[in-house]
């Protein structure tokens, strides 16, 4: 230990007042750069008695240290990822990511006032109800239509107020828990209404649900989709037009929580085949729920369409306020639902269903030209190859429908590729992808040209 460079310290005053970090209280609080000048004395401090330190920096650089770790004590901690796994509507990354329009759309709604419950015709108080129902409508075809914040609340909002004290049967196959522990079971319990098993796991038939109203009482029928997976083999399930039509014959509603579900069935939106709203509201089904931040395309958001009587009921019910939709979710959903009024528009316009459409030559072409960047930039201190993929849309919707890809893979020559994962993930804008078969992958669908010039940049500082 050097007494003598304990005493060359700098006292906290002093480095406070070095002109740099007087300067960058213009732009970060005077208190984290206080605590960062702080802990830069501290760890000089820790060094010099343990003997790993022997000559102290000047006062500039450890100022300017401490600039730098107040900056990223300040940096927020919700903030954009570089999404390189290939997963469409990844859970972890915040699902389906808002298309120009509906960002602006945000950000529009957020800097000042907006008319979210005023009538601008008639110059008194209006619903906030009233900025998508009508489009909701206009596009499914349904009689009503409600948005709240997301699509458990809908589930639980719409059992709450048509389902409670009632009699209510499913098949045991689609008693789903989806994340959050949130249970199909424990949700109707709480709701108030009375649960009605009917059928097996894997096989449920018609007459099951016929014996449930006619011996049970039934006087729901609810059929939920099991978005988060998928059961295969010796199964059997009920269709909505099968279950609509038992309904119709004992005047019981049919409500459908469909989770992840596309508008419409379209070739031109570029989504797999899977359940969609517009084969719900074509089966007759009374109340359909579905999730505004997976298959859509939009933010999170949960909406319940159907028979204007029950969601009348619905927006009536008390729980409606306790989850009702937020001006900035407003905007957005509105932004995107613009979108659907011209399918050929949406799918370029709406991130997910531009990834979702990429064919895997589009795939290929782009994975290539992405590899020849790579190769420029990096040159010997890296291999770059391309293959061809699987991927997946995520999110809880489509289980088991695979995505043809194309990918880029990397083998770095000094590095390993758990470390350079994890210095990826540290990266100034985090970038995530994946490892696979002792190389590093890059899913181009998934990526954005800006993305791809970042991840250029990050790879080539991280492998000198």
């Amino acid at each position: 230990m050097d007494k003598a460079l304990l005493q060359q310290l700098p006292k906290m005053d002093v480095l406070l007042t070095c002109p740099a970090l007087v300067e960058a209280q213009s732009e970060l609080p005077y208190h984290a750069l206080k605590e960062a000048a702080r802990a830069q004395l501290d760890g000089l401090r820790r060094g010099i008695l343990d003997g790993s330190i022997t000559a102290l920096p000047e006062t500039a650089v450890l100022a300017q240290a401490a600039i730098t770790q107040a900056r990223a004590a300040c940096r927020p901690h919700l903030r954009r990822v570089i999404n390189a796994t290939g997963v469409v509507l990844h859970t972890n990354m915040g699902r389906a990511p808002l298309g120009e329009e509906a960002a602006k759309a945000v950000y529009e709604a957020a800097r000042g006032y907006s008319n979210l419950e005023y009538n601008l015709d008639e110059g008194r108080r209006g619903s906030r109800f009233s900025h998508v129902d009508k489009l909701i409508c206009s596009l499914t075809g349904a009689e009503g239509a409600l948005a709240v914040n997301n699509n458990a609340a809908a589930v639980f909002l719409m059992l709450s107020a048509l389902a409670a004290g009632k009699k209510v049967a499913i098949s045991r196959g689609e008693l789903v828990e989806i994340g959050g522990s949130f249970r199909v079971p424990e949700i109707m319990a709480r709701s108030g209404a009375h649960l009605i098993e009917v059928g097996t796991t894997n096989k449920t038939h018609l007459s099951d649900y016929r014996r449930a109203i006619e011996e049970q009482g039934a006087e729901i029928l609810l059929k939920v989709h099991t978005s988060n997976f998928k059961l295969i083999g010796f199964t059997e399930e009920v269709s909505t037009e099968d279950l609509v039509a038992l309904g119709k014959e004992y005047s019981v509603p049919v409500f459908h929580d469909l989770g992840s579900g596309a508008l419409f069935t379209d070739q031109v939106l570029g989504v797999p085949d899977g359940p969609t709203v517009e084969d719900s509201v074509k089966a007759g089904a009374d109340v359909v729920c579905f999730s505004g931040d997976k298959l859509l395309g939009g933010p999170q958001a949960g909406i319940a369409i159907g028979k204007k009587e029950y969601i009348e009921a619905m927006k009536k019910n008390q729980f409606a306020r306790v989850v009702r939709i937020d001006k900035l979710t407003l905007a957005a959903l509105e932004a995107t639902l613009r979108f659907y009024e011209d399918h050929a528009l949406a799918a370029r316009r709406i991130p997910t269903l531009s990834m979702l459409g990429a064919t895997r030559e589009e795939l290929r072409l782009r994975a290539e030209a992405f590899a020849a960047a790579l190769t420029e930039k990096l040159g010997a201190r890296c291999t770059v190859t391309t293959a061809p993929d699987t991927g997946e849309v995520g999110g809880g919707s489509l289980p088991g429908v695979p995505l043809p890809t194309w990918v880029v893979e990397l083998a770095p020559v000094n590095c390993s590729l758990d470390a350079l994962e994890k210095a990826l993930r540290a990266w100034e804008t985090p970038i995530v992808g994946r490892i696979r078969h002792e190389k590093y992958v890059l899913d181009p669908r998934t990526l954005t040209h800006e993305d791809g010039e970042e991840i250029v940049r990050a790879l080539d500082a991280i492998l000198k």
